[in-house]
């Protein structure tokens, strides 16, 4: 399993994930550090989730960007591309980068867990809340 970080996240949860889950064969990136895929800071979502579904990994994304799921190219192509993706609920971005690390590496057994049976294009807002459950959010 890899996971795959946007730009709309810090790179220092991929970092921190990647050390979680790397020795158990699993890999965490973020999209700034993916030259390998062609991917960079500036990579546009569309791109990305193209290049991701061409790859024969089977990929989860965590996002800061709720517009994946309203701006219709982008919906369309994540539909197209049957990724699942975990969405930052908003409060990540007002609280301290530390702590949204350790929420995510706290969670992250329930998430691999959850997300495993997931339909292939579905997202799911992630609390910061360390008890809440995953909520889904409507994509089509």
């Amino acid at each position: 399993m890899k996971v795959f970080f946007d730009n709309c996240t810090s790179p220092v949860f991929a970092g921190s994930l990647d050390a979680l889950i790397r020795p158990l064969g699993h890999a965490a990136w973020h999209v700034r550090f993916m030259k390998e895929f062609g991917f960079s800071h500036d990579t546009p979502d569309i791109d990305w989730i193209t290049g991701l579904a061409a790859d024969s990994s089977d990929w989860i994304v965590v996002t800061g960007d709720q517009r994946i799921r309203k701006n219709l190219a982008e919906r369309a192509a994540w539909i197209r591309a049957g990724l699942k993706a975990f969405v930052l609920a908003p409060a990540y971005q007002k609280t301290p980068v530390n702590q949204c690390a350790s929420v995510i590496l706290w969670k992250w057994p329930e998430m691999e867990r959850f997300i495993t049976l997931a339909a292939p294009g579905s997202m799911f807002e992630l609390s910061i809340n360390r008890k809440t459950g995953f909520t889904p959010l409507a994509v089509g």
